[in-house]
């Protein structure tokens, strides 16, 4: 459905309004209670209380939360457009599991413990995985379908997993912290961890967002996209680069988080329609929301402890998967 660009900047001023509250939010709710008047102060950088300390060290972690969130979900909307697969995302395509593999094997193997190495393995690791689904997904009659490719997707996926679980039992110096990392939050970011993940974020938002008017070709079918003069494997491969970038770098930061890059784009189309140049980037602040939303629900429903936003995205994107599954069957009834 077509959209006005009034409507769709409105849409973008109240979700950019949303994010903005739901920060604050992020940065006051927390196992500890804490007054108006340290919430300020903490914001100005003071710590003479537990509670001022406590907002200093949730600045950072929403911060961290809303820069996954915009990563997962601009990603999710470029899979989506490079693969023709309203089933695309990192998750389902197992993209996410196989940066968790390389670091794994990084860390039980290799030792690594280098910040910027777990970035730039997990960043290997989500390209190989993502040359290696498709590839798989290609195979056979129809080439590409998005069915074949969440097959290839899921069976990658559980056997990566089987994997990490094979390489980290027997190393008990490292499988709690791995158990740990792959359920996927932001409770341990600090200034260092997001700063390290933001030139990897911005170089790949760029990639992304100048791929938006090729892949609104795309859309259009190869045959067209290139009579329009795309390259179309040049396109693809570029906006892949950039996807498969923020991915690897998210992994890498707060662990394999699950199905952001599904649920927002599919959203997002429903408020600013389906051209890229708009959506590209409200799925980016959509996926900002889902985020610091489910970061601050884990810390809400289960005070004083909390829950990773990990198991938040899956328990709300696990029905919504099963749902886009059952109306792509029927479509092709």
């Amino acid at each position: 459905m077509r959209r006005s660009n009034a409507v769709r900047a409105t849409w973008v001023l109240v979700v950019a309004i949303a994010l903005a509250a739901l920060a604050l939010l992020s940065i006051a709710i927390g196992s500890r209670e804490v007054s108006f008047d340290d919430l300020v102060a903490g914001l100005m950088g003071g710590t003479d209380n537990l509670g001022q300390a406590a907002i200093v060290k949730r600045v950072p972690r929403t911060a961290l939360a809303l820069l996954i969130g915009a990563a997962l979900g601009l990603a999710g909307a470029v899979m989506q457009g490079v693969t023709r697969n309203p089933l695309a995302d990192p998750s389902i395509l197992g993209i996410n599991m196989g940066a968790s593999l390389a670091v794994v094997i990084g860390i039980s193997w290799f030792g690594l413990v280098s910040a910027i190495g777990y970035i730039w393995v997990a960043i290997a690791g989500a390209a190989v995985t993502a040359v290696a689904v498709y590839a798989i997904g290609s195979l056979g009659r129809g080439g590409a379908t998005p069915l074949k490719l969440a097959l290839a997707g899921s069976a990658t996926t559980a056997a990566l997993a089987s994997l990490i679980t094979a390489i980290s039992l027997p190393r008990g110096d490292v499988a709690e912290m791995i158990r740990s990392w792959q359920i996927g939050g932001v409770g341990g970011a600090s200034w260092e961890s997001t700063g390290n993940v933001v030139a990897f974020f911005a170089v790949g938002a760029i990639v992304c967002l100048i791929s938006a008017r090729s892949l609104n070709a795309l859309a259009l079918g190869d045959d067209v996209a290139a009579s329009l003069g795309e390259h179309v494997a040049v396109v693809r491969g570029i906006a892949a680069v950039g996807a498969v970038m923020l991915c690897g770098a998210a992994t890498a930061v707060a662990g394999p988080i699950a199905f952001v890059g599904l649920v927002v784009p599919h959203f997002c189309r429903l408020l600013v329609g389906p051209d890229y140049r708009w959506l590209l980037p409200f799925s980016a602040l959509g996926g900002g929301v889902l985020l610091v939303a489910a970061d601050v629900l884990g810390r809400v429903i289960a005070r004083p402890s909390e829950i990773d936003v990990g198991i938040i995205t899956a328990i709300v994107g696990a029905p919504f998967f099963i749902a886009v599954v059952r109306r792509q069957r029927m479509r092709a009834l």
